[in-house]
């Protein structure tokens, strides 16, 4: 049952609710040609009306037991933002030219993590087209943007969305999003979409007046988490599921991206993900292209990306938060919180190797085992970035790596993930360098909460010793200071640094050993005292090897070098990149001393 409002042209239009609880439900036209149309009470909770008079742009609300009304929970446009009217919105007038688009392969992906509000002055999708050719450039094929779904005010990191089905109408509302995903297609841009169902954000929160879409068997995160396996159950997973397909669909979004699956509770036999996935196969399917889902996990459990034959979810990847953690204490020497449990190259080594490091040993900083192995699990299953909103946004300071390490260190960081043998992702800006934070940002209207938020952050400020630093969330200022600084990135260091990562993609794209994203094909070592790492990746045409220093400083090593003729291919020690000079030889000879500058390293290919 599609749910919404959904116009069948000639003035009608088709209005469907889920609301099994209910005894009176109605549509109330309160524009145009107002007027009052009762539903007809359908199967398994689901109410339905068709209008006549009706054109795109109609607001309307629905009437609940003759008294209250609100916004409809499916919603496909809320112009007057989360506690207004919703308005009818005719989807088949775009003229989309991607007819010939047919993705591009998941494993090629190189992702660029961007938030709609903060990327450019403007805030809107439309002022992003004109900086896709820049992406483009730089070897970005894929964009992931943050969620969209309308939120309250016009200021919000997109997680406190509550309606799942509406484009936020600060941002440019659904005809802006298709423009961009269409512009983006043209480009041979793929289009990763993240979406939250695991949550709704407090303010304009109504879809409990309509029915039992949460519930409190389980103590979620947010609050009360989204009823998918108890009673009425039904329709709070349809609704969920064919909001998946909506977006894939109706806007030609090519993946998703899925927030916090750890908070999808579901003791269903067919639990919420493995049902989205035969969907969104059904789809694919039905299309003839490919579409993705991939999800960010807490649970370092492969079961989210094993197939459904073995027992699995069926997803095609996910995050993997190891790789990151590894990464960031080696280069930043940081080990508060969940920090704790890594810092050592040996950690790195082994998320390069498998994937996961936690496989169910003991979890310092969650007093508990955790994870299962994943090293039989395809490379290409796993997203791996050095920065993203959540590691960045939830820093109390909302530093970049660029505040946290050496331009030595910036480029190390690009070199590991680039080279590494999963999919990359970079957050919007990392790729020069930016030097704007990335703090949490709300725009509330209900005071209460806007207290609440205010003081939650404060305290953050507080416990942490940065109480002169705060930032207050509800600020147009705090926002301000989150939007790129796109000039940086043609001047000085920042150039150089972009630069650097276009270098670093071009060789992945072309050398056939780092183009091909398989764990069978690599070997991975470290010198723990040192902190040197060293990776061979090979395949039927060529071979690459790489020496990672992470120490501050300057190493003198030997080493068993690989079989082959090994020549220099980057260093990024050299002064072409505004390092200290080279120090490693243009080409390998057995049994050569070989010195290494702190915080560099150097690819030779055979």
């Amino acid at each position: 049952m599609k749910v919404g409002a959904n116009y069948l042209g000639n003035a009608r239009c088709q209005f469907t609710v889920w609301a099994p609880l209910l005894k009176e439900v109605a549509v109330k036209v309160v524009s145009a040609n107002e007027q009052l149309l009762p539903m007809q009470q359908l199967e398994y909770g689901f109410w339905q009306v068709t209008g006549e008079d009706i054109e795109p742009g109609s607001r309307y609300v629905y009437q609940l037991e003759g008294t209250k009304e609100f916004p409809d929970p499916a919603s496909y446009f809320q112009p007057e933002g989360v506690h207004k009217a919703s308005q009818v919105f005719d989807h088949s007038t775009f003229n989309w030219t991607d007819r010939h688009w047919t993705g591009i392969r998941l494993e090629d992906y190189i992702i660029y993590e961007l938030h709609i509000g903060t990327f450019t002055p403007e805030g809107t999708f439309e002022a992003v087209i004109p900086k896709l050719t820049r992406l483009k450039e730089l070897g970005i094929n894929a964009i992931e943007i943050m969620p969209v779904a309308q939120f309250p005010g016009d200021r919000n990191w997109g997680y406190d969305g509550v309606y799942p089905y509406a484009v936020q109408d600060s941002y440019g509302g659904p005809d802006g999003f298709k423009k961009l995903i269409n512009a983006c297609h043209l480009e041979g841009i793929s289009v990763i979409l993240d979406v939250v169902y695991n949550h709704l954000g407090p303010e304009g929160n109504y879809l409990p007046n309509f029915g039992p879409y949460f519930t409190k068997k389980y103590l979620g995160d947010w609050g009360d988490a989204p009823n998918l396996d108890f009673a009425y159950c039904d329709g709070v997973r349809e609704y969920f599921l064919e909001n998946a397909l909506y977006w894939l669909d109706t806007f030609h979004v090519d993946a998703l991206r899925l927030d916090a699956i750890q908070g999808i509770y579901d003791l269903s036999a067919k639990h919420f993900l493995e049902e989205l996935s035969e969907r969104v196969h059904a789809l694919s399917q039905q299309k003839g292209r490919k579409f993705y889902l991939t999800a960010e996990s807490d649970f370092n459990d492969v079961r989210i990306i094993r197939p459904k034959e073995v027992g699995g979810y069926g997803l095609d990847a996910q995050w993997c938060d190891d790789f990151h953690h590894s990464l960031h204490t080696l280069i930043t020497g940081e080990q508060q919180r969940y920090y704790q449990d890594f810092g050592k190259c040996k950690d790195l080594e082994k998320s390069l190797r498998e994937g996961f490091v936690y496989s169910g040993q003991y979890s310092p900083d969650r007093k508990r085992r955790h994870g299962n192995t994943s090293a039989e699990e395809p490379a290409y299953k796993f997203i791996v970035c050095a920065q993203n909103h959540d590691q960045t946004g939830n820093r109390i300071l909302g530093e970049r790596m660029t505040k946290l390490t050496s331009f030595e260190g910036l480029k190390l960081t690009a070199g590991t993930l680039i080279l590494s043998p999963f999919i990359p992702l970079l957050f919007m800006g990392e790729e020069y360098g930016e030097e704007a934070p990335f703090f949490y940002f709300i725009s509330h209207s209900d005071p209460e909460l806007i207290e609440a938020v205010r003081k939650s952050k404060k305290d953050e400020f507080l416990q942490s010793g940065h109480e002169k630093d705060f930032q207050d969330p509800q600020d147009q200022g705090t926002f301000n200071k989150c939007v790129l600084n796109w000039e940086q990135q043609y001047q000085d260091k920042h150039k150089v640094l972009w630069d650097f990562y276009q270098e670093l993609i071009f060789l992945r794209r072309i050398n056939e050993a780092l183009k091909v994203l398989d764990k069978k094909k690599l070997e991975v070592s470290s010198r723990e005292e040192d902190k040197l790492l060293f990776m061979r990746r090979y395949s039927d045409e060529n071979q690459v090897f790489y020496v990672m220093n992470f120490s501050d400083r300057t190493l003198t090593f030997d080493i068993d070098t690989p079989s082959g003729s090994w020549q220099k291919f980057l260093d990024s020690a050299d002064t072409k990149w505004m390092g200290p000079g080279a120090t490693m030889p243009d080409k390998l000879i057995p049994g050569e001393l070989l010195t290494i500058p702190a915080k560099s390293f150097v690819l030779y290919q055979a």
